[in-house]
């Protein structure tokens, strides 16, 4: 399907030459947002086994995930509509806030692990809803006001970017692809929000929303749950896996937030020009290295 950005060019802030400090900041978003998947997190963390942990998930698991994933951007959907924009605790630092949010989902993760598949369905929307929390505050930092509908839809379209590129069949190209994708349904649902309140969480617009961002955010929920069923994991791997977990949605929307940011300073277009720029500068360096790592004029072109 073809991806449609929409912009609100007239609104745009005039051109200008981004410093070099938001170009660092805009490097930083790209290499959140386009290198770093959840599996590559997972390998990190607990090895080789997530190599083959998605052939030991049954495909009738597929249907029990998808049940949690809606009941777990359900709950997030309230907390978007109706607690994000004061932060709870505000005497501490949001720092430590979002650490606290990592712990608790951490502790869920273990708890994951050691009742296994079965505690998914309460396990996920806690989760879930802990991570909206520490996206919320992330966003808060680069200047998002959450009392506007579409700021808070905004920490909710998180969820979205995590699945892996080019595995889904809705749209494919990257960040601003995905983005313009969900532009009209997010903006769309934030007219309704402020036209008639958050009492219609049932709303076809908010359901279509919800919808597209379950079909990503399902694709790093499977990949969760597989890791999670391995069995000698149990409870200390679960809590890695949560942990790996909640980091790549915090990564996420710190790119996110940057982002965005950057487009209220910059405008739509330069920002957007500038970070395909670096990443594709991003993707020769890559395939720079992997060319490295063979042997020129060898038989078979063995790898070093």
């Amino acid at each position: 399907m073809q991806a449609l950005d929409v912009v609100d060019t007239a609104a745009a802030p005039p051109t200008t030459a981004m410093s070099p400090e938001d170009e660092a900041a805009l490097a930083e978003a790209v290499a959140a947002l386009e290198r770093m998947t959840f599996a590559g997190r997972l390998t990190e963390m607990v090895g080789r086994q997530i190599d083959f942990a998605g052939k030991l998930v049954p495909q009738p698991i597929s249907g029990a995930v998808g049940k949690a994933v809606t009941l777990a951007l359900r709950a997030a959907l309230r907390v978007a509509l109706t607690g994000l924009s004061k932060p709870r605790g505000a005497h501490a630092s949001a720092a430590s806030r979002r650490r606290l949010h990592r712990a608790l989902v951490t502790a869920s993760g273990a708890v994951g692990g050691a009742f296994g598949l079965i505690s998914l369905p309460v396990e996920l929307p806690v989760s879930t809803t802990l991570i909206l929390r520490s996206i919320a505050e992330i966003a808060r930092s680069e200047g998002e006001n959450l009392d506007d509908p579409e700021a808070a839809l905004a920490c909710l379209q998180v969820f979205a970017l995590g699945g892996q590129p080019g595995t889904s069949d809705l749209v494919e190209g990257g960040y601003f692809a995905l983005r313009g994708f969900l532009a009209k349904s997010v903006s769309e649902a934030a007219r309704h929000i402020a036209v008639r309140g958050v009492g219609g969480e049932t709303a076809p617009i908010l359901l279509r929303l919800m919808s597209q961002i379950a079909a990503r955010f399902g694709l790093v929920v499977t990949q969760k749950v597989a890791a999670q069923a391995v069995p000698v994991l149990g409870a200390v791997g679960g809590a890695a896996v949560n942990l790996a977990f909640a980091q790549h949605f915090q990564s996420l929307a710190r790119g996110h937030f940057i982002v965005r940011r950057l487009e209220r300073t910059y405008g739509h277009a330069p920002v957007r020009a500038a970070y395909e720029r670096i990443a594709a500068g991003l993707r020769r360096a890559a395939d720079m290295g992997r060319n490295s790592l063979t042997f020129p004029g060898g038989k078979d072109g063995a790898a070093v």
